[in-house]
């Protein structure tokens, strides 16, 4: 029941189109509370909190991209003093040479220059002095046995004496790596004095690789040779095909687990017979990664070598063909040999380079190096350069 506006009793219906007035509209609060989604007057959200109503933001692992890594690995020297990558082992290798280029590449144009010049003499020197450089290269006629005899002999003593200077060099570059590993350097003077004393045992142990694969080689070929004697050529083909690939492989074994021992001998100081065992404990486990970074490096030095080589051994040949004179022919020969040094100057310290780090990563991984080698980088630059020489005689029994 209701009454007029003017008297007393409870209101009339409102009018039609507006809803009670205790109650708000559709999708409205009640009166005295805020929309949905905003704080009262006097409220602030906790920090870190969305608008009321929400909870606080998901939590976030550490940022996007690769996950974290801890601090970089310490490096005072051409490398960082952690297990090394085919990248890191390249590049400390360049990285070496550009830090000690006398001790580098000044010392191997000594001793390859010199070499070169020795084997260019001992090997056409009796040709050109008896007149019979031209008929030799041409084979117009036929050379006196005497001369032969004397060439061979010539060409023989300047393989030694390139294989000499060879095993010098690749000494000498060693014992450079290993003070560029703790960023110091050292001149030619500091080198030898370094190698003189283990000169000896490493001409030791090249003679008697050498030795070796020749007697291994010559086995395979006499037994190929009798077996063809005995039950004839189809026999001596069929035994000889496996026969010549084990060889290879055995060649390709023994050269590979006979890698380290060079810089053994240099930086460990050690005998033979014990470098030997050293780099077969050191290899047998990694095997292939070093023989794989051992064949890249190869190729990598004798591309580099032979694209430095092409233009002097293209002129060359081509002043060699047309000569017609003794001076010319060895113009020509030098011309040769020069584009052979270039290319040996270029890439015979990037290969010693490579050996000696792959040697140094072996250990790493192997022995924990790293360890050894960051007690030598905390010497600091004050230090002298050979206070960390005595570090790599360190190893494990």
């Amino acid at each position: 029941m209701s009454t007029d506006a003017g008297g007393s009793g409870f209101a009339g219906p409102p009018p039609p189109g507006y809803p009670p007035p205790s109650y708000p509209p559709p999708g409205y609060p009640p009166p005295g509370y805020p929309p949905p989604g905003y704080p009262p007057p006097g409220y602030a959200p906790p920090p870190g909190y969305g608008p009321a109503g929400y909870g606080p933001p998901p939590a976030y692992g550490p940022g996007y991209g690769h996950p974290g890594y801890g601090p970089p690995a310490l490096k005072p020297g051409v490398i960082p003093l952690r297990p090394l990558t085919l990248s890191d082992i390249f590049n400390g290798a360049v990285a070496y040479i550009r830090a000690n280029p006398k001790a580098t590449l000044g010392l191997t144009t000594i001793v390859v220059v010199a070499t070169q010049l020795i084997a260019l003499i001992l090997s056409v020197g009796p040709l050109a002095v008896g007149g019979q450089l031209i008929p030799t290269l041409s084979g117009e006629e036929e050379v006196s046995a005497g001369v032969l005899v004397s060439t061979m002999l010539s060409s023989l003593a300047g393989s030694v004496a390139t294989g000499l200077a060879a095993i010098l060099l690749s000494g000498l570059l060693t014992v450079v790596v290993g003070r560029a590993v703790f960023g110091s350097g050292i001149t030619i003077g500091q080198a030898w004095q370094r190698l003189r004393g283990r000169l000896w045992a490493l001409v030791g142990f090249s003679v008697l690789e050498v030795l070796g694969a020749m007697l291994l080689i010559a086995v395979v070929v006499g037994f190929i040779f009798a077996v063809g004697a005995a039950a004839g050529g189809a026999a001596a083909v069929l035994i000889g095909i496996p026969l010549v690939l084990a060889l290879i492989a055995a060649l390709v074994y023994l050269g590979t687990m006979l890698t380290f021992t060079p810089v053994i001998i240099v930086l460990e100081r050690l005998g033979i017979i014990d470098a030997v065992k050293r780099s077969f404990a050191l290899i047998k486990r990694d095997f292939w990664r070093v023989l794989g970074i051992r064949l890249l490096a190869v190729i990598v030095a004798q591309l580099v070598a032979g694209a430095v080589a092409f233009p002097f051994s293209l002129g060359g040949q081509i002043i060699l063909m047309a000569a017609t004179t003794t001076t010319a022919a060895l113009f020509a020969l030098v011309l040769l040999s020069v584009g052979g040094a270039i290319g040996q100057i270029i890439t015979a310290p990037f290969s010693a380079g490579v050996v000696a780090l792959q040697y140094t990563d072996a250990r790493i991984r192997r022995e924990a190096f790293d360890l050894v080698l960051q007690t030598g980088a905390g010497y600091g630059p004050a230090a002298p350069s050979d206070s960390t020489d005595h570090l790599w005689l360190t190893r494990q029994n």
